[in-house]
Order: structure tokens, then sequence, then C-alpha cells
């Protein structure tokens, strides 16, 4: 038998007796040939059997057999699709436990974990009223008083991720805790469930904050930025999850006291500093954590730095600055090893998008950072990938060369593109062009692109372009300010001048776009950020002398204008469109367009307007009142009330672009197949709710009621 547990054909044939062999042979194989037949039969019943004998098992079991064995116990099967909990193995195999275990707060913990896929943590409210207690029977964890000297245990308490570990007693409240209403009463059970997830960057080169060289920020664009910790795996069922267990945002008391659980090779927090002779750790015994905020009296400098004598660094994880004693050295280079926090799986980031990667036959690795990158994708030009092995900052070409493939060559697309869990960053102040041949296709992924737009030039011909965008963050703004705010409101970040080309932006981060008639561009589970609402996300280019994106050749070229002129073909599916969007023809579908006029005088006479209102359509998406669209089908935005509620609206911050749990349902639950709309739509908050709703009515013990909220 081979490896793999079957027959080959050859094992099956020298089995034979070597007469019938002889004579087969001088026959010409006709009995080989039927071996071949019947080995390829044997191995089939043999894989069939094996299977069957693994489906007797949950953990071994196909995908569409658990439901069948969760049957036999009497699980009842949820509805609605949730792709990354479809599978309701674990669920069914912890069926017994569950029961076992009815109504305990361990137990309605893991099942929140099970049904939602989220980190959760069950609270028992009943714990945290103030009572007075039995003297035979005190319960010093208990106190009805607070310790206001225990400021680690204040800072964990109050608004910190929706007083999740809040160990202070309070006083009853009588309304209902599944409203999200009350909390501390006798029969209230809280299940808290973190959305925004921690993703880790390896090996980032520290942004120096100031020409000193001893002031850093650990975000790659030069931003203050919160860093997490990564969640540890809970091993067993009957403990309650921990700070340390879940994606928290770090405060620097509860850092400090908790340093070794953070720091370190394989934690979630790591500095390193690179030389010529290698890359050695910085000692935690090296590292101090406190409060990095700007120094009121000493403008330019940093509150509680080191000073030249000392041998410590200063790390704030609230800010995400680092500060050092002493400038680097010659060849010296300072990393970083964090996680920070996102809530959605798109644009670059940190996350697991290994299904996205194709296969490519030539591919070209580089790494290192630097200006590396043009020598490697000229040796791609006609098909091939380039491909970045770290997070390091690149110099991005002037110009993405695509020359026309040679019929039967195995690479028809010039691709830049990440390895998996990587967000490597390109930045440029001018423009990256793509010089790109008739009937070419030129893909990005996995990448930022900072400080330049991308440019897709006019050409004398009529024939197509391809450029797909997927997993890429195009920085709206251009750049990023240190607090956060964009440095340019209102720069294009994708401008595409020839008629005949064809965008598709797939799970990415993109600024305003530019994009002449003629254009197709297809968006979906995507953010296109203007800015503002009142910004032009979309739009054509602006007719000569009427704005600045009538020709591109200089840094003032890259603003969008006016938008009179009309953008060409849109197909949005499941994005946010921050901005105003003018086009000729439109398809909208599980979208959110937020945009508004800037007032009576802007020269819009609709926040979202199409030229050709008799083509096209827009189902299930909210579109806000006074715009010019084509017909819609079961969309909101007509009542004042529908406006969507985001938790935040800044590229970066760990919240960018989550609805909060005020938005109206008519917005969280109003798309095609009930699930929120915009750039969450895949994320199936509501489904995901719904589904722990029910299973809460059949483990909560009788008498107690559960509440659901979000702690990020």
């Amino acid at each position: 038998m081979s490896g793999t547990g079957l027959y080959t054909a050859e094992e099956i044939y020298r089995l034979l007796p070597a007469v019938y062999r002889v004579r087969d042979a001088v026959q010409g194989g006709v009995l080989r040939e039927l071996v071949d037949i019947v080995a390829g039969q044997v191995n089939a019943l043999a894989e069939s059997l094996d299977q069957m004998y693994d489906d007797q098992f949950i953990e071994t079991c196909a995908e569409w057999v658990a439901p069948y064995i969760g049957d036999l116990i009497g699980y009842r099967t949820l509805h609605g699709v949730v792709p990354r909990v479809a599978s309701p193995r674990a669920e069914v195999a912890n069926t017994i436990r569950y029961r076992r275990r009815k109504g305990t707060a361990s137990m309605l913990e893991q099942l929140g974990r099970d049904v939602t896929g989220w980190p959760a943590r069950a609270v028992e409210f009943f714990e945290q009223l103030t009572t007075t207690q039995y003297m035979n029977h005190v319960r010093r964890h208990a106190a009805a008083t607070a310790d206001l000297r225990d400021a680690t245990r204040l800072a964990m308490s109050g608004t910190f991720q929706n007083g999740t570990f809040d160990a202070f007693a309070h006083t009853a409240e009588m309304r209902r805790v599944s409203s999200r209403s009350g909390r501390y009463n006798i029969p209230n059970i809280g299940i808290f469930l973190w959305r925004v997830q921690a993703l880790r960057l390896a090996r980032v080169p520290l942004v120096a904050g100031d020409p000193s060289g001893r002031r850093f920020r650990f975000d790659p664009l030069g931003t203050d930025k919160p860093l997490f910790g990564a969640p540890r795996t809970e091993q067993d069922i009957t403990h309650i999850a921990e700070p340390f267990d879940v994606p928290l945002p770090l405060l620097r008391r509860w850092l400090k006291a908790h340093l070794a659980d953070y720091y370190g090779s394989g934690r979630s927090l790591l500095l390193e500093t690179e030389t010529a002779a290698g890359i050695d750790p910085v000692d935690a015994a090296k590292i101090r954590i406190c409060d990095l905020s700007d120094d009121p009296a000493a403008p330019g400098s940093w509150a509680h730095e080191p000073q030249p004598a000392d041998t410590h660094v200063s790390i704030d994880p609230v800010l995400g600055r680092a500060a050092f004693a002493a400038a680097p050295g010659a060849g010296e280079l300072r990393l970083a090893t964090f996680h920070y926090g996102a809530a959605l799986a798109i644009g670059g980031g940190g996350y697991d998008r290994a299904a996205s990667l194709a296969d490519v036959q030539t591919v070209v690795p580089v790494s290192g950072g630097g200006p590396g990158l043009g020598p490697a994708l000229a040796s791609v030009a006609g098909g091939g990938a380039v491909e970045l092995h770290d997070n390091r900052e690149y110099a991005a070409p002037a110009t993405i060369t695509a020359t026309t493939p040679v019929a039967g060559a195995a690479d028809q697309a010039v691709t830049l593109r990440s390895i998996n869990r990587t967000r490597p960053l390109l930045s440029r102040s001018g423009q990256v062009k793509l010089a790109m041949e008739p009937d070419t296709t030129v893909i990005l992924d996995g990448l930022v692109l900072a400080g330049a737009p991308l440019v897709i030039e006019e050409s004398a011909d009529a024939r197509p372009r391809t450029l797909i965008l997927r997993h890429c963050t195009l920085v709206p703004g251009l750049t990023r300010k240190p607090d956060g705010s964009p440095g340019a409101v209102g720069a294009a970040s994708l401008i595409v001048l020839h008629p005949f080309a064809s965008v598709t932006i797939d799970h990415c981060i993109v600024g305003p776009i530019v994009a002449v008639e003629g254009v197709e561009v297809h968006t979906n589970d995507s953010a296109v950020d203007a800015g503002a609402a009142s910004e032009i996300a979309i739009c054509g280019r602006a007719a000569p002398g009427g704005g600045a994106s009538g020709t591109v050749t200089t840094t003032a070229d890259r603003q969008v204008g006016d938008g009179q002129i009309p953008s060409g073909t849109i197909d949005v599916e499941a994005c946010t469109v921050v901005g105003k969007v003018h086009a000729v023809r439109m398809d909208v579908s599980n979208s959110i367009l937020l945009a508004a006029r800037s007032g009576p005088a802007d020269p819009w006479p609709a926040p979202i307007r199409a030229e050709r209102r008799q083509v096209g359509c827009i189902r299930f998406s909210f579109v806000p009142t006074g715009s010019r669209t084509p017909r819609r089908f079961r969309c909101a935005g007509g009542d004042p009330a529908h406006i969507p509620h985001f938790t935040s609206l800044r590229y970066g911050d760990p919240a960018y672009l989550q609805l909060r749990a005020a938005t109206h349902p008519a917005i969280r639950t109003g798309a095609s197949d009930e699930s929120e709309m915009g750039a969450t739509h895949e994320l199936y908050q509501p489904l995901r709710e719904t589904n722990l709703r029910l299973r809460l009515d059949e483990y909560l013990r009788y008498g107690l009621e559960a509440g659901l909220f979000y702690a990020s």
C-alpha cells in the first residue's frame, strides 16, 4: 500500500502470477489496463469506508454530518449562515458538557464563544450588587465601597471595555438586562463580546517622532495608536475569561503590573535592535511603562521620556509611543513587534488572507525595505509576482510597467503582493503610475500605499486595461498626521483616466476615486473614504479649469475637484462609502452611502447622483435624502432615524466603520440576508447575536435573564 493507505495499480499488478504478467506484456498490456480500473474502484471503496468510520465521530466527521450527529442528542440547529462559525461541530461536541453545566457562568461563556466566534466573558451581575453582608460569611471580594488607592482596579472599571471587568459594587437596577439598559440585579447575567480583534505585526521599523532620533511611534503611518494584547487560548471550559484571554487595549498601569505576561518573544510586545551583526531584543528589565504624552511645559518633547544618562526605554501603550535615552547608532534600526486593534478584515493588515493568494509560477521575493522594488517589478513586467516578505517600508516606484504577455505564458498578470499576515508600507511623495499596455492586468495584494495616488493614464488606443486591488489600503487623505487626522482631505487615492479600463476593489480601504466616463469600477466588501460626508468620494475628471483633477501632473492635481463631471459605471456590493458620489450609472447592494451636501451653497444638486436613472438599481442599502438614483428596492434613508451611527469614522481607529448597537434596525439588519449594511456586512453580526440569544433561551437556568453587551 502507498503512504496514504491506498493501493496503487502497480502493487495490485504485482500480486498476479508472473506468467500472466509476461503474457500480458506480450499481448499489449490489456490486463494492466484492467488492473488500473480495478485499483481506482478499490481505492474509491477504501476511501468511502474510511470516511464512513470518520463520520461516526463529531471530531472527524464531514461538515454535512455534524447536524445529523447533533440530532441524535437533541441538538437544535441554528438558522442563518455565518461563514466563520457555520459548522456546529464545536457546539455538538460540547452539547453534553453544556447540559451538565447548564446555567453556570463558565458554560454560558463557552457557549458565547462557540456560537458567535468572538471572545466572550460571562458576568453574574448579582455578584456585584451592594448588599448588607452576613458577618458569619463575609465576602471580601464584594466590598460595598470602592478602594480609591487601587489605581489599576479603578482603570479597569467604569467605561473601559464597557465595564466588562468592573469589580466594584453597584446599587440595583430595575431595567431589563435584555435591552442593554439595566445590569445589576439578582436574575441578570451579562455576556460580553469582543468584536475588535488584535492583529500582529512583526518587526516593524519604529517611526521617528522627531529628528532627535529618541522619540518613536509604533504605527508605520506615524500616528498615535493604542497597542493591544494578544489573547491567550483558554483550555478549560470551567475557566472564566480574564483580561489576558481577550483582545484588550493595553492600559499603562495594567501593562506595568503584568509586563512579564505581555512583553517578550512570542508575546504581545517586543522591541529589538537590528545591526550588521544581527537582531537583539531589548531586555524586559530595561522597559519602563509610563505616560509619554506631549509635555505642555516643553513643546516638542514628551513627558517622562528617558534622559541621556538613563539606560531604560519608555513605552506608552495608550498612545503607541516609545522613547529612548539616545539616538540609534550608525547602521542601527529599531524594530517593534506589536498588536493593533481592527474591527474589519479589510485593507492591508496582519489578518489571514491565505485564501486570496493565487498560485503564480514566477515569484521574485523581496525583503529588507528601501528602494528595491523597481528592478524586481521590471523583471516581471511580462507576467509574474513580486512578493514582499516583511513589514518594512518600501519606496514605491514611480511607474509599474505591465507589458502584453506572450501567448501561452504561465503568468498573465503583473502582481505586487505581500505574504500572508504581513502589511508592508509603500510610500512616495509623487504619483505611482501604471504604465499598462493593451490587454494587461496589474494586481496589488496586501499592501498599504501612502503619500501618493495610484494613476492609470489615458492611452490613445481603445483596448482594455485591468487593475485589481485586493486587501490593500490606499490611505485616505494620502498621509496621516500624528493625531490620526488625514494629511490632505479630499485628495484622490485612485485616478483612472483611460476610459476602457476596469478596476476591481476587493476588501480594500481607499480614499476618493476619480474615474472618467467609460471606466468600470467594481467594489465589494470595501470602504471608500473621502474623510467627511460632505467631501467627494467618487466622481469623474473635472472640466478644464473647473477643478484640479482635470490633469494629473503636479502635486496639486491630486485633488478631486468639483465633481461636476460624472465617473463611469460603478458597481458597489457590501461597501461603506463616506462622501458624495456622481456617476453615469450605478448598481449598489447591501451598502451604506453616507453623503451630505456641505450647505445651501454646495453646487451639488444631490449627495448621490446618477446620470442614467433608467438603468441600474440600488437595493438593500442606505441612501441619503435628496439623492437622485436609479430605482430602489428596500432601501433605508427616507426616515431621519435611519442615519447610521458609527463607533468611529477615522481611518486607523480600532473600531473604524463599526456600526453602533444603537443604529436603527433598518441598517443593522437591512441587508438582503438580514445582516448589516456596509463594509461590516460579511461579519454577520446580527445573525451571530440572534443565534446566541436562541441558545441562551435553551441553557439559562429558570429565573435568570441574559443580556448581550459589546465590549468593543
